[in-house]
């Protein structure tokens, strides 16, 4: 089969978008605004929110999650050991300390069973991490959490659902990405989603330097000239009218983009399914997947070579792959930190060192799958 060159994801975009950036550019409204505005009722209304509220990454979403219920120093808030690092970063941000909990093996989000032994009288927070597009199981979360609040990081999961209820409602606040390899984008860019409208209308002021009002509402007002009272500590954490122009286009494409995403799926459950030595992405009837991401993991004791060479060999091959993401407990700031060591996550750690995301993603054509199948299935 002839050789292609197949990225493990990029970004659609195209003339609807370009014109989209246009009006911000003419009518002079270049920072947080009308578009922005029309970005949030949007994203609000597909994910069934009452309130969401755009920023600058997923990465200052957490972060001012975290601000908004008062997370501080002492307090202690409960992070996957496999995800980003941003996820743990966002705790140390607010000089709280991350507890790690190990992943279920299958679906590599947050293990229930993990869970109870890890929650103290200075957990204050616990951050289910719906990873790949797929929820963390909020019910059994909830059932141990009490009253603990749950903020979920929904950074690949737009879209998603659970039990169907869309991602970004299922806890106290919601944490979304916008960046290029997300399945809807604003280049970078973030958006936080709540139902509790005191904790919503403190994540307006945090996110715009502690202000009282917005900078719209204040120029549109009887008195511009007059500054806004700032009453807490903020940040400038402001999506633009330009990023958010294009989430306006963006957003009223997520439904069709993971629906040809799914599409797919099923065309490698169906084909790859007779390769012993890959397991691929399970999960209940319960979950609507958002597919941002098709993770696999290597079995070694099966496989002919080792994660790391076939990857290598896909990659000469014109297959761009990643593994699924890494184990935060791994990596030397948190392992030298905290004084882990990689086996007291063991969920985590295979999934480290075994899972393999191969590419899926908006702009691949029914060639490029075929060339995925065949390259995958000639691995020897």
């Amino acid at each position: 089969m002839e050789k292609r060159n197949i990225p493990i994801s990029l970004p659609v975009t195209g003339i609807e978008e370009w014109e989209a950036v246009k009006e911000p550019l003419i009518n002079g409204w270049l920072t947080s605004g009308p578009k922005v505005r029309e970005f949030e009722k949007l994203f609000a209304e597909r994910h069934k929110v009452k309130h969401a509220k755009a920023v600058t990454s997923a990465t200052t979403a957490l972060h001012l999650a975290l601000i908004s219920l008062n997370i501080k120093a002492g307090d202690e808030v409960i992070v996957p050991a496999f995800t980003w690092v941003a996820t743990a970063n966002a705790v140390l941000y607010c000089n709280a300390t991350p507890v790690f909990v190990d992943i279920d093996p299958v679906t590599f989000n947050l293990d229930p069973k993990s869970l109870k032994s890890k929650i103290t009288s200075k957990t204050k927070a616990i951050i289910p991490v719906h990873l790949f597009g797929l929820c963390a199981d909020m019910d059994s979360i909830k059932a141990i959490a009490g009253n603990i609040p749950l903020v979920e990081d929904a950074a690949c999961a737009a879209g998603s659902g659970y039990n169907n209820k869309p991602a970004g409602g299922l806890g106290t606040i919601g944490c979304f990405s916008f960046h290029p390899r997300k399945s809807v984008t604003t280049g970078e860019g973030g958006m936080l989603t709540t139902d509790d409208d005191e904790i919503a209308e403190k994540l307006e002021m945090l996110r715009n330097h502690g202000a009282s009002i917005s900078e719209e509402q204040r120029h549109h007002g009887p008195k511009p000239y007059i500054l806004p009272e700032f009453d807490i500590l903020g940040y400038n954490y402001r999506m633009t009218d330009l990023q958010a122009a294009v989430g306006v286009v963006q957003i009223k494409k997520l439904d069709s983009f993971i629906e040809e995403r799914a599409h797919w799926t099923d065309y490698y459950l169906k084909n790859l399914s007779d390769i012993s030595w890959l397991r691929l992405p399970a999960y209940e009837s319960k979950y609507k997947h958002g597919w941002q991401s098709y993770v696999t993991f290597v079995d070694e004791k099966k496989s002919p070579r080792k994660r790391n060479d076939i990857m290598e060999e896909l990659q000469q091959k014109g297959i761009s792959t990643r593994p699924g993401t890494h184990a935060v407990h791994m990596l030397s700031f948190y392992k030298n930190k905290y004084n882990i060591k990689p086996q007291d996550f063991p969920g985590a750690y295979a999934a480290n060192e075994y899972s393999m995301a191969i590419p899926l993603h908006n702009r691949m054509v029914k060639e490029d799958y075929e060339y995925v199948v065949y390259c995958l299935k000639n691995i020897n």
